[in-house]
């Protein structure tokens, strides 16, 4: 499709959001304009029409694979989206011309982005705008296996990045209890209450056996599937008599004893102690993610409550990089949430300040070959950040972040983060933000299935 080299012709036709977005597109030509949508969407939430709901509840479903990526309560959704929404849509065409970019759904019936259906097709619309052209999921084969004890693949190991990436969520309860511990925007332990009230299955601590048992199904049946990430709630104490190296390199060590090499094995964890986090890659763990969350000293201490008196910011940051030495820096990966560095009462109210801050932490950690990676902030309504911050930061400052981020990881000259598929605009996977579709390309793209 014709890729329009001037907006003018649509703005015209535009409601009042839809211009705005249309113009930080203008502002910021070397972002794509799929990976700007992508961002609103992200931070905004998705409604869908009855029509669209019960087209999406043929494809593969949102799994709720460890937080709710809502804008609101289960309890709130009246047409029970979260029973029928699909874990992710797929974006294409329309007048700006959109190549494939996937998106993951994050529900909220109040939002202006929506879901609809014309001629069995669905589309996205802004302003009663259409956008582009929208496909769900297809529901994989394992979907429909359940294992011994019953329980459905899509509760054990569910799968996300259109199929990518097998999510394991083996604990799924933080012990950062509490307001004086819980990260002010992690939904995790309400996330669990609420599923569990909602009746839906939610197994709180996954066994190893089962876990193996689906990914033998997975193994038997799936082509799609390149990568899994083991990960759960922080162990201060013990689970099940171990501490938290122990209890997750168990699984590690279990799935690469299973299946040597089938798939790329990442770890997101607390940042370890350097001989922890030795024990983790003996187990067969190629990529680690001891998630950083915001670099700022202050909103560290604010926002991470938890690992700031468990481990701290100086300490945090130094085991992150003796993990280097391990893994490799390449393969060192800390996620940071896009957008808490805003969020009110003591974050930025300035875009250009909150982008210096974080600008200056992926300089100090990029500059030593370790590429943090964004998890675009959804303000969930069960977190404390989330309620006092319901629209969460500016699509601006998410845009200017895709930049910043984009050219400093080209003027240290590192790769591709691997464990994330395809770089590039119409080429990658990664659903919770666009980090990877601002990446140049590097080779013909593997199309992954639609329908």
């Amino acid at each position: 499709m014709h890729r329009p080299t001037s907006l003018s012709g649509i703005i015209r036709t535009m409601g009042e959001r839809l211009r705005q977005v249309s113009a930080i597109i203008e502002r910021h030509p070397t972002i794509p304009p799929e990976a700007v949508i992508k961002e609103d969407l992200l931070r905004t939430g998705l409604a869908f029409t009855p029509a669209a709901l019960q087209l999406a509840a043929q494809f593969k479903a949102k799994a709720y694979f460890i937080f709710s990526f809502d804008l609101v309560p289960l309890a709130e959704m009246g047409q029970q989206e979260h029973w029928k929404a699909p874990e992710e849509i797929w974006m294409e065409g329309g007048d700006w011309g959109f190549r494939r970019t996937i998106v993951s759904v994050r529900l909220n019936p109040h939002s202006p982005y929506v879901v609809d259906v014309a001629d069995d097709r669905a589309f996205l619309r802004l302003d009663a705008t259409p956008i582009c052209e929208i496909r769900f999921p297809p529901v994989p084969e394992y979907y429909n296996r359940t294992l011994a004890s019953g329980k459905r693949v899509i509760e054990i190991a569910p799968t996300i990045e259109w199929g990518y990436l097998i999510y394991l969520t083996v604990f799924r309860i933080c012990q950062y209890f509490g307001d004086k511990e819980e990260c002010q925007f992690c939904d995790i332990n309400e996330n669990y209450r609420q599923q569990v009230k909602e009746g839906r299955p939610y197994t709180g601590v996954k066994s190893i056996d089962e876990i193996l048992e689906a990914l033998q199904i997975i193994a038997d049946t799936d082509t799609v599937s390149h990568a899994y990430t083991l990960t759960g709630g922080s162990i201060t104490t013990k689970l099940k008599n171990q501490t938290e190296v122990e209890f997750y390199a168990q699984y590690a060590a279990a799935i690469e004893a299973r299946f040597p090499g089938r798939w790329i094995g990442k770890m997101v964890a607390q940042a370890l102690p350097k001989a922890e986090a030795q024990l983790y890659k003996d187990a067969g763990v190629q990529i680690y993610h001891p998630n950083y969350e915001v670099w700022d000293a202050a909103l560290f201490d604010w926002i991470c409550p938890g690992k700031a008196r468990y481990v701290g910011r100086e300490e945090w940051i130094r085991r992150i990089l003796d993990a280097a030495d391990i893994f490799g820096p390449s393969h060192v990966i800390p996620n940071m949430v896009a957008g808490i560095e805003m969020a009110q009462p003591q974050g930025f109210t300035e875009v250009e300040t909150a982008i210096r801050s974080t600008g200056e932490g992926l300089e100090f950690f990029m500059s030593r070959g370790i590429s943090p990676r964004f998890t675009t902030w959804c303000p969930e309504p069960l977190t404390k950040l989330g309620r006092l911050n319901p629209q969460g930061a500016p699509l601006e400052y998410h845009v200017r972040l895709l930049e910043t981020w984009r050219d400093t990881h080209a003027r240290h000259g590192l790769p591709t983060p691997p464990g994330y598929g395809e770089p590039g605009i119409g080429r990658a996977v990664f659903s919770v933000s666009s980090f990877m579709d601002v990446l140049a390309p590097q080779a013909e793209p593997v199309a992954p299935v639609a329908y």
